[in-house]
């Protein structure tokens, strides 16, 4: 029963999440949309479902992540690396790499696209969504 109770309220705060997740500021076309000039640098396959923690996460990678990271993690070449790739598997970046790189930014050292800047208005919470979706991607093309 206990864990009927877990599930349940796990469940509504994501939905919770999902529903406060903040907009990204409407500033400019480039700044929420992915860019169509910047060809993929990985061949994505995608999982037939999401787990629901991965959905949720969907919403706030395509919110918040996309824009540089590309369509399904797959990168944009000259913008940022896919996530979606060997050197991102959870052996090699854990999920707190990417917990800390969201909140403190990254300095390039894999590839030659330059520093990451910290992500505004994303919680803990939201990035551990996220990865959830990311960490499905990877499985599906067998990253684990």
């Amino acid at each position: 029963m206990k864990s009927i109770i877990a599930i349940a309220a796990i469940l509504v705060a994501g939905g919770v999440g999902y529903a406060m997740w903040p907009a990204a500021p409407q500033t400019a076309a480039s700044d929420t949309v992915v860019s169509m000039e910047h060809e993929a640098l990985a061949d994505v396959l995608l999982p037939e479902t999401l787990s629901q923690n991965a959905q949720i996460g969907q919403l706030g990678f395509e919110a918040k992540c996309a824009a540089c990271h590309g369509v399904n993690a797959a990168g944009q070449d000259g913008v940022a690396p896919p996530l979606v790739h060997i050197i991102y598997e959870p052996s090699h970046h854990g999920d707190e790499a990417f917990q800390r790189a969201v909140a403190l930014g990254v300095q390039a050292h894999h590839w030659p696209f330059g520093d990451m800047p910290p992500v505004e208005g994303i919680t803990r919470g939201d990035v551990t969504m996220i990865v959830a979706y990311i960490r499905e991607l990877q499985r599906a093309n067998v990253i684990n």
